[in-house]
This record gives structure tokens, C-alpha cells and sequence, in this order.
């Protein structure tokens, strides 16, 4: 309340002051520090700086692990039997052999009844 009072107090006196005219008196304390400025516009853009030197080579990499031995094949199938041979050709006909010996004449029997008797053929 006491401020309301104070305002409402100090805007009747600026109401009548305008009203009223009196030499001017001594001059009033400097006024207050103005409001910032607006902002700069942006600043040219800058050269562009040079490009960098070639970085150096790199170091050649290790070698790689040797790859593990491959696994062993499987075993082949077994193969087909052989179809039969022919049957071979008949051989020749052996020679006939020599012809044998004529056998020894028998033995003269005797003669008596009833004898028989026995013819043995050649070999």
C-alpha cells in the first residue's frame, strides 16, 4: 500500500508541474547508459589456409598365420569286375602216331579135341 500511495502521489505532482511554470532550476543528474546496439552484420569470410603436407607412408603389415591343412579326401568307389575273356580258340589236332610194331606170330598149340583156339589181334 505505502508504494501505491508514493506513485499515485508522484503522478499528480508531474500533472500539476506541467502547470505551473518557474525558472529553471539547477541542471538534473546525468541521464542513464542507453540501450545496447544492434549486432554487427558478419565479418568477411577468411582465406582458406593451405592444404597440409602428405602424411609419411605406413609400415608394411605382418604376415598373415598359414592356413590349416585341408582334410583328407574321401576314399574312392570301388571299381567294376571286368566283363569274362572270350573262350580261347580250339587247339589243332594232335598227329596221328606211328603205327605199331606187327606183334610176334603166337605160339603153334597143339592140336587135341576139343582145343580151342585164341587169335590175338595185331598192336
Amino acid at each position: 500500500m505505502k508504494y501505491s500511495l508514493l506513485l499515485s502521489m508522484l503522478v499528480a505532482t508531474l500533472a500539476l508541474a506541467g502547470c505551473i511554470t518557474t525558472p529553471a532550476g539547477p541542471p538534473g543528474p546525468q541521464g542513464m547508459t542507453g540501450d545496447t546496439g544492434a549486432t554487427g552484420s558478419t565479418g568477411a569470410r577468411g582465406h582458406v589456409g593451405n592444404t597440409g603436407n602428405q602424411g609419411n607412408t605406413g609400415n608394411t603389415g605382418a604376415t598373415g598365420n598359414t592356413g590349416n591343412t585341408g582334410n583328407t579326401g574321401d576314399t574312392g568307389a570301388t571299381g567294376y569286375t571286368g566283363a569274362t575273356g572270350d573262350t580261347g580258340a580250339t587247339g589243332n589236332t594232335g598227329n596221328t602216331g606211328a603205327r605199331g610194331n606187327t606183334g610176334n606170330t603166337g605160339a603153334k598149340g597143339t592140336s587135341g579135341n576139343g582145343s580151342t583156339v585164341v587169335v590175338v589181334p595185331a598192336q
